[in-house]
């Protein structure tokens, strides 16, 4: 077994990214079902950046996909306009972390079951009249303020 071999099973050369740069790693390849004698060694160069080891680099590696599914920005119902404070739109990722900001800022939750939220009037006004919530709730009770 190579010393570079022995610093990877040891860890020490994934503790030091500045030695990954420095050196190829061999990497044992073992094909499932084949005799022991046909094993391949693979070298392989690892690239150690600031950010972090095997980051990758090229053309697509610093592009934002377009918001989709939950957080993708949607036309929301009046009501749940008039809770956020005038947005025409917003994300169902959005809504929920303003409704739980609301919650925790005005200490809405159940003291004895903190999974129970005791809504006050701005919350009743977007879950459908209902004094208490269970927060798994929440998500669903929301649905009906993006309409489709």
């Amino acid at each position: 077994m190579s010393a570079t071999a022995a610093a990877i099973r040891s860890g020490e050369l994934l503790a030091c990214p500045v030695a990954l740069r420095r050196a190829p790693l061999a990497v044992l390849v073992r094909v499932r079902g084949a005799p022991a004698a046909r094993v391949a060694v693979a070298v392989v160069r690892a690239e150690a950046t600031a950010e972090g080891v095997g980051k990758a680099k090229g053309a697509g590696a610093g592009k934002k996909r377009p918001a989709s599914g939950i957080t993708r920005p949607k036309p929301i119902s009046p009501e749940l306009r008039e809770f956020v404070g005038g947005a025409a739109e917003l994300p169902r990722t959005e809504a929920i972390k303003l409704v739980w900001a609301h919650i925790k800022g005005n200490n809405l939750q159940d003291p004895n079951n903190k999974k129970i939220i005791i809504c006050d009037d701005k919350l009743k006004k977007i879950f459908g009249g209902r004094d208490r919530v269970g927060f798994l709730e929440i998500s669903g009770l929301l649905n009906p303020h993006f309409p489709k």
